[in-house]
């Protein structure tokens, strides 16, 4: 099945880079990349060191709901071109991920999350995708559970 990695949607970054809230009401903070561990959800590379970048809580879904999480993520502070496609992320560099499925209504499909290994993302992800009952998977942090990527069918 291709899958494709879905970024950060260019005009919630857009508004966020522009001095707009985040998911807790709150302007994103400034601070200089250190060049470790700083993946940009939008542009899905690292931000380099010494770039500015802002930290933010950010929550993936549309709605409130007890399975709306919220968590902090990383964007370039200045605009960045849209990440994604069929190819497995540069962010994603850790040993492992916890990947989640989630139906059409943005719950957690129970059943569906475990912490996978790198090299089995793409395989993992598909297997979630083939159940007709999950209509996306996220990409979590295996230590931290910050979000980091949406996968989608393409």
């Amino acid at each position: 099945m291709p899958l494709k990695f879905t970024a950060l949607p260019t005009d919630a970054v857009r508004a966020l880079q522009a001095g707009g809230l985040d998911a807790n009401g709150q302007t994103p903070e400034r601070q200089i990349s250190d060049g470790e561990g700083n993946p940009c959800r939008h542009c899905l590379q690292d931000i380099p060191a010494g770039a500015e970048m802002l930290v933010l809580a950010y929550r993936p879904f549309a709605s409130l709901q007890p399975y709306s999480e919220t968590g902090p993520v990383f964007l370039c502070a200045d605009p960045c071109l849209r990440g994604g496609g069929s190819a497995l992320p540069a962010i994603l560099s850790s040993e492992t991920y916890s990947l989640r499925g989630y139906g059409a209504d943005d719950r957690i499909v129970y059943g569906t999350g475990a912490v996978v290994a790198r090299d089995r993302i793409i395989a993992e992800a598909a297997l979630r995708l083939d159940l007709p009952n999950v209509a996306f998977v996220h990409i979590r942090s295996a230590r931290n559970t910050c979000f980091q990527v949406r996968v989608d069918r393409d």
